[in-house]
């Protein structure tokens, strides 16, 4: 019902919803350092503003929540539908070709810019969703509201601040994610550890290691400084190392002194599966070299029985699992540091609906313990789910389907969307399964038939619910 209407209203205001994207893409709205009344900087607060402005514009009722989140209501009636969007962005980063990173630009049938899919595009289509149904009069029984965040890509402190103050929506969505509708997020266990043990000055000695960039990347590189070990050793157990695992290593030696240089392929957490882990490369060469017997390798020999290279399912911690919904436990070890005296240590663990405290933290914190090990989490973020054959769920893939001619299923990620924290919030848009927005990376773009398909969607999904 009243399909043939929304799709003649978004064709009829393409244009202008085009530039409205534009608008808010010109505005850089990285997180930047706090100003009064600025909990995220200038940047955010002028993009919220400016989004609040052009949503008043249209008729819509706006509140701001102390320029953490400003909300537009489609009426006064019993809240039953939220879009959760993000007006924050990823830094600009390097590597642009299309155009600067704040200078959108249409390209074919593509919207190139910082944020025109990464989740200005897909919020400023939801207005215009709204816009549809306010505008063609469609009566409503319920009150749709447009949620519109500042810190979703540094912690989603804004979330926090808004939910304090208001009530979770019966039923919501964010389009901050992949087509068709993601109804369970893994839950997760960024699992730091140390130890510590006595310095030894016997040589050959491992003088330091460091791995890593963040916890939620598999490292690509990783380096270790040894002391008084030949050359050539090296480079034939190197040789060996590289022939099990793939990983190659690079020498650059100072008199006693060399600095081993570990390459693998980086890959996201997420899907450890898909690189090929330089930590636990670095850490198969150090088990093989000739160093002299003391605390330290001994302890980051344990290391590697605990986490052995190629394990990503957690087996050897004992916390490998699976379902049939969310699939297999994935296990990415991705910072660490040794010196003479300490080890400081995390990997990235994301884990299936049927992962708990017991069966998977406190598993890895004993068996780390057996191992000399001290793991300091407390606490895990649990798993997301929300029932796939729900009303609400249920009119969301009908949509999906209506409007795409594509099937509608709900799918299982790795990571973690805006609603992770919500019980009855799911993603749902804006980008089509086989889109790769390069979502934080240079020339970031959004598909313009996907933002229009998606307005469209939207309205539809906001009358069926709210009727």
């Amino acid at each position: 019902m009243y399909r043939k209407e929304i799709e003649e209203f978004i064709e009829a205001h393409r244009q202008e919803m085009l530039d409205d994207i534009c608008t808010l893409c010109r505005i850089n709205s990285e997180k930047m350092p706090y100003k009064e009344g600025m909990p995220y900087g200038q940047g955010a607060f002028t993009a919220l503003s400016e989004a609040l402005s052009m949503a008043e514009a249209y008729g819509f009722s706006i509140t701001n929540y102390d320029n953490y989140v400003g909300t537009a209501d489609l009426n006064d009636k019993e809240r039953q539908l939220d879009i959760l969007a993000h007006l924050d962005v990823v830094p600009a980063g390097e590597g642009w070709k299309e155009t600067e990173p704040f200078e959108p630009v249409v390209k074919g049938d593509k919207l190139f810019g910082r944020g025109t899919a990464d989740d200005k595009g897909p919020a400023v289509a939801a207005l215009y969703a709204m816009r549809a149904v306010k505008e063609l009069g469609v009566p409503l029984k319920k009150n749709a509201r447009l949620i519109l965040g500042t810190d979703e890509e540094c912690g989603s402190s804004d979330i926090a601040h808004y939910y304090a103050i208001e009530k979770e929506a019966p039923m919501t969505f964010s389009p901050d994610g992949s087509y068709p509708v993601v109804n369970t997020e893994k839950g997760s266990l960024n699992g730091h550890f140390t130890a510590s043990f006595a310095p030894s000055e016997a040589l050959p000695k491992l003088v330091s290691v460091e791995a890593g960039l963040k916890v939620n990347v598999v490292p690509g590189k990783a380096r270790a400084v040894v002391q008084g070990i030949d050359v050539e050793v090296m480079e034939k157990a190197a040789e060996a190392v590289t022939g099990e695992t793939g990983i190659r290593f690079e020498f650059e030696v100072e008199e006693d002194f060399a600095t081993i240089t570990a390459i693998g392929e980086g890959a996201h957490a997420s899907k450890p599966e898909e690189g090929n882990n330089a930590l636990t490369g670095l850490l198969v060469l150090i088990q093989r070299l000739p160093f002299a017997a003391c605390e330290q390798i001994s302890t980051t020999h344990r290391l590697l029985e605990l986490i052995p290279h190629g394990d990503t399912s957690g087996k050897a911690l004992g916390i490998a699992m699976s379902d049939e919904v969310s699939g297999d436990l994935t296990l990415a070890f991705s910072l660490l540091t040794i010196s003479d005296s300490e080890l400081d240590g995390t990997f990235d663990s994301r884990c299936p609906i049927c992962a708990t405290k017991e069966n998977v933290l406190d598993v890895a914190k004993a068996k780390m313990a057996e191992k000399g090990f001290t793991l300091l989490n407390d606490s895990m973020r649990p798993p997301h789910h929300v029932d796939g054959d729900s009303e609400f769920i249920s009119t969301l893939l009908r949509t999906y389907e209506e409007y795409t001619g594509r099937k509608g299923e709900c799918i299982a990620i790795g990571g973690g969307t805006y609603v992770h924290e919500l019980k009855n919030g799911v993603a749902f848009g804006a980008a089509m399964p086989e889109t790769d927005n390069r979502m934080h990376g240079a020339d970031e773009f959004a598909v313009i038939e996907e933002l229009i398909v998606s307005a469209k969607m939207f309205a539809q999904v906001i009358i069926d619910l709210c009727s």
